[in-house]
């Protein structure tokens, strides 16, 4: 289930996040703007780089939007120098890794491992890029290698030479020129000049200037080495130091073929190219476990469901042949589903087996019907093939209008755009095929078989008569109860009016609120830490070991504290991103580590951050069961207040709730910025251009072309002064400059040194500045109850009293999804009841029994309800999510099968038969309370397993199941008594109608 995503990341070298905004992502949001089927545009502003995330409508096609997106950027006009060209990502930047990996060192010091980023990307990379599914690598951790050039401003002045001259000199030094072929003979001959730096040495040998007198080389001024980029990310693995790469999935593929390749990569890694260099990759998480317990759960729900229901048949039909007749219709349905899933190009998940889990009970329904029937015309003497012909022609017509109405509910569903839609196929189409496959079989091969045992075996013996008696005894006084309720006007008036009124009543007491989509329980728990701006990598690092060191006792104890033990713990700090991530020894208890980590988060002063759960349908880091508060403006200040506000208005009105804020709710980033004087910086010759060169060289480097060895990869070729003297913004302004006449100038005699603060990220929300409230709401509140506390309760009376002017205020994320889709469903609910109501309209050629048959509906979602609480009380925690409601939408389909078959009975009594009024509506219930109650109790029991399943994956189908099963049980003693009911007051018409 994904949202199609594309994702522009752009890299400039020690640009800061506003000059990222202005300079780049305004820019590339300006031409991205207006791309077709685009619901949404966001961006993020980081030190050194930026990205634009973009949003698809679902179905669209990702190749085609990806060359929309390629094309657009070429219209940006120009980049500033030193920025590297877009990267875009199909993937998304943003989404959720479904495997996490470390590199570290096997034998030598762990440490060391940073200097091996240069080797992971040349040499390594490709080899995991090129794993079909894989969309995207997250790599965090490491320095590349370079080649430094580092140069002394003393010298420099010494020889009257600039920064601009040196690296003019060593750009125009460092390029092949090719002249082209050149034919000799019988051979060609490729002339080129060949100039390019290969050895570490050779940009010594740069002549900068030669007056005919003195020739100065770079050497003069200047020295060379191999050294690495300034590490800035603190990333471990269980305490020890290492290499961290996510692996994203791309669009469509399947996560276990994409986990059991990538394995083998790094099985052949590690016994090849890491094993020479004493490194290893170690896999630390993946989905692949939850995902293949989910499917061996619901396949043996599968199994034991048709068990069951073949031992319901039994018990019923008392019979062995008989049952074995009516239970061909499973594996031949069942194969049907397959195939019909295969012709779809739809995988075989945890979500499609569940919907072939719920057919199983359903499957044997229309051969119930047939069987039944025919037995019924047998027993009155007829010949087995006079039986098996009249008895299936008989109810040919109600066995299709159930299934076609079965069938239709799915029609809207399947048409559903929205993230649930592509889960609801699923399950549609499983359903769907395997349902009208049992058609077929039902008027097909179980007249067919029936007469042929009829032919072999004159006298059947049948099994379990005591059975029988109690069958007959429960009839009995089921009828005795429907005689009563079909006595006389008054009793059937009061039958459906109490009847009803009591399934209105129960709907308004236990619907519940709302939830998006089910959670899960994977086995990773993601700690995102919010810490105050401008932390340093030491800083982070000191973190880093107090975190694995507070919680070294539980990777050593089982249930320490209670605590379930750690089995692998990493942690990733940037300046852009701070988190760790723990997996239980315990699979299915991870949960229950969320309280030490909460813990540990807050005894990190200055730090608060949240502790989730990684839910099974998570598309972001931190973006699970979250309600996402929107505030934008023009006014960094303006939004950082409002921000401020609803914080802690969230945190009052929703005190168990975990509220991130994205980027941060402080502008106070430290910065140190030289405000050049410019006329001072022209007295002495410099321009505010070179003052910038100087400082950006002076710090860590510049980058100013590209080593390319041909025995080697290429690396960056670095302008630097010497770093050693520099550890603070005074050291740069005590820095000297050397001018073009020769003259040392310090930093600080033609600039001025002040210090501010700023943003650490800067977000973009549809072009506009924007700060992000994450709000997880405790796991006891549903999301649709925290998204009306929100909007209602904090955000409307913040708005009235005026303290969020200057900003606009939206409820996004997750619960804006969550109000789509229900809206979505609703709709597809009342389309559902429209189309089965002309359906059977068609099918009874009268308007009026269709209107009497939907009256099972509100019968059946009562008992929905309750079959969800009950559930939810009894079983296991069950949130009313999409999925769950999309059980009401099958049940309309399908409750009313029962209504049908004594509609359909009755009419036939009347108009074949020759029955009159309530006598038709007595035999009708007679002869159809069997088969009625077979099919219910067959569809229960088929699907009970998954209902009272708690492994993993079952979070995903349980609440269906309920109110499927809830709403079967309670709607089938609802119908015999309030459809014949209803039938009474009119089915006299039919009969004056066919005597005239």
């Amino acid at each position: 289930m994904e949202t199609p995503q594309i994702t522009v990341s752009t890299v400039w070298p020690g640009a800061t996040p506003y000059e990222i905004e202005k300079d780049i992502v305004e820019q590339q949001e300006e031409v991205l703007k207006g791309i077709q089927k685009l619901t949404l545009m966001e961006s993020s502003c980081f030190n050194n780089m930026g990205s634009v995330t973009l949003t698809f409508e679902v179905g669209s096609d990702i190749d085609a939007a990806l060359l929309r997106v390629s094309n657009k950027l070429n219209e940006v006009r120009r980049y500033p120098q030193n920025v590297e060209k877009p990267v875009i990502e199909a993937s998304g930047a943003q989404s959720s890794p479904v495997i996490w990996m470390v590199l570290k060192i096997t034998e030598g010091k762990p440490a060391e491992v940073w200097s091996y980023r240069t080797f992971f990307e040349n040499e390594l990379r490709q080899h995991l890029e090129r794993v079909p599914g894989v969309g995207s690598l997250f790599v965090f951790g490491g320095s590349e290698e370079r080649l430094e050039v580092v140069i002394s401003p003393y010298k420099m002045a010494k020889f009257n030479l600039t920064i601009n001259d040196v690296i003019a000199r060593l750009n125009t030094a460092n390029v092949d020129v090719s002249a082209g072929t050149l034919g000799l003979a019988k051979k060609n001959y490729r002339v080129r000049t060949v100039s390019q730096f290969q050895a570490v040495a050779d940009p010594l040998k740069v002549v900068l200037r030669d007056d005919g007198i003195h020739r100065i080389f770079l050497r003069d001024i200047a020295i060379t080495r191999i050294g690495y980029a300034p590490n800035d990310v603190s990333v471990m693995h269980n305490g020890a130091p290492v290499i961290v790469v996510g692996v994203r999935k791309q669009q469509g593929a399947n996560v276990i073929r994409l986990t059991e390749r990538t394995k083998g990569v790094v099985e052949r890694l590690n016994q090849g190219i890491l094993k020479k260099h004493n490194l290893s990759f170690k896999i630390v998480y993946e989905q692949t476990p939850y995902i293949n317990r989910a499917i061996s759960l619901v396949q043996r729900n599968v199994v034991i469901g048709g068990l069951l229901a073949l031992c319901v048949l039994l018990i019923f039909l008392r019979s062995v042949s008989s049952t074995l007749v009516t239970a061909i219709a499973i594996p031949i349905s069942v194969i049907g589903a397959f195939i019909s899933l295969w012709m779809f190009n739809r995988s075989l998940n945890v979500v499609s087996l569940a919907g072939i889990s719920f057919a199983v009970g359903m499957l044997v329904d229309n051969a119930i019907v047939v069987l039944e029937n025919i037995d019924r015309h047998r027993k009155m003497g007829k010949t087995g093939f006079q039986a098996s012909y009249e008895g299936a022609k008989e109810v040919w017509g109600a066995v299709l209008a159930s299934t076609i109405t079965t069938v239709a509910v799915f029609l809207p569903v399947i048409f559903i755009r929205q993230e649930a839609g592509q889960l609801f196929k699923d399950i549609a189409i499983a359903i769907t095929f395997a349902i009208l496959v049992s058609l077929v079989v039902s008027v097909t091969s179980i007249p067919t078989l029936t007469n042929i045992f009829y032919k072999r075996s004159k006298n059947r013996k049948q099994y379990f008569n005591f059975i029988g008696q109690i069958g007959l005894f429960f009839g009995k006084i089921i009828l005795a109860i429907s005689g009563f309720t079909l006595k006389n006007w008054f009793t059937r008036i009061m039958t459906v009016v109490i009847l009803t009124g009591i399934a209105f009543f129960t709907v308004i007491q236990l619907m519940p609120k709302a939830e998006y989509l089910p959670q899960g329980n994977r086995n990773l728990i993601l700690n995102i830490m919010i810490p105050p701006p401008g932390y340093s990598f030491n800083k982070r690092q000191e973190i880093g070991n107090f975190i694995f060191k507070t919680t070294r006792p539980y990777f050593e104890n089982d249930f320490k504290d209670g605590i379930p033990q750690i089995k692998n713990m990493f942690y990733v700090a940037a300046d852009r991103m701070m988190l760790f991530g723990a997996i239980s020894k315990h699979e299915t208890r991870a949960r229950e580590m969320m309280p030490l980590f909460t813990r540990v988060l807050h005894s990190i002063p200055g730090m608060f951050g949240v502790s989730i759960q990684a839910g099974i349908f998570q598309t972001g880091l931190g973006r699970g069961r979250t309600v996402s508060i929107n505030i934008d403006g023009e006014s960094i200040d303006g939004i950082i207040a409002s921000a401020r506000i609803l914080f802690g208005a969230v945190k009052k009105g929703l005190p168990k709730a975990q509220v991130r804020p994205v980027p941060s709710l402080e502008n106070s980033y430290p910065e140190a910025n030289f405000i050049p004087d410019r006329a001072k910086a022209l007295a002495n010759g410099l321009t505010e251009t070179e003052i910038g060169r100087y400082i950006d060289v002076i710090m860590d480097g510049r980058i100013i072309g590209e080593f390319k060895p041909q025995q080697k990869k290429k690396t960056d070729l670095i302008l630097m002064g010497a770093q050693e003297t520099v550890k603070t913004p005074e050291d740069i302004q005590k820095s000297v400059i050397a001018n073009r006449f020769g003259q040392l100038i310090r930093i600080a005699d033609i600039s001025e040194l002040q210090y501010s603060q700023g943003m650490m990220q800067i977000d973009h929300l549809e072009r506009k500045r924007t700060i992000k409230l994450e709000v997880t709401p405790s796991s006891v509140m549903p999301l649709q109850t925290a998204m009306e506390i929100i909007e209602k309760k904090i955000i409307q009376p913040l708005q009235t009293a005026g303290k969020l002017k200057g900003v606009n205020v939206s409820v996004g994320g997750n619960a804006d999804k969550l109000s789509e889709a229900m809206q979505t469903i609703q709709w597809n609910l009342i389309m559902a009841a429209i189309i089965i109501y002309l359906l059977m309209a068609a099918l009874f050629e009268n308007f009026f029994y269709p209107f009497i048959i939907m009256f099972t509906v509100p019968l059946a979602a009562a008992g929905g309800f309750i079959g969800l609480q009950l559930v939810n009380r009894f079983i296991a925690p069950q949130a009313f999510d999409i999925v769950t409601m999309l059980g009401f939408i099958i049940l309309v389909g399908t409750v009313v099968n029962n209504a049908i078959l004594i509609v359909h009975q009755t009419l036939n009594n009347v108009r074949i038969h020759g029955m009159i009024g309530i006598e038709a509506v007595t035999e009708s219930v007679k002869s159809r309370l069997r088969p009625i109650f077979m099919s219910t109790t067959t569809s229960i029991f088929g699907m009970a397993p998954l209902v009272l399943s708690t492994g993993a994956g079952s979070e995903l189908y349980r609440g269906l199941g309920s109110v499927l099963l809830g709403g079967l049980a309670i709607s089938t003693i609802f119908t015999v008594f309030v459809i014949p009911a209803l039938l009474a007051f009119f089915i006299g018409f039919e009969h004056r109608q066919r005597e005239t």
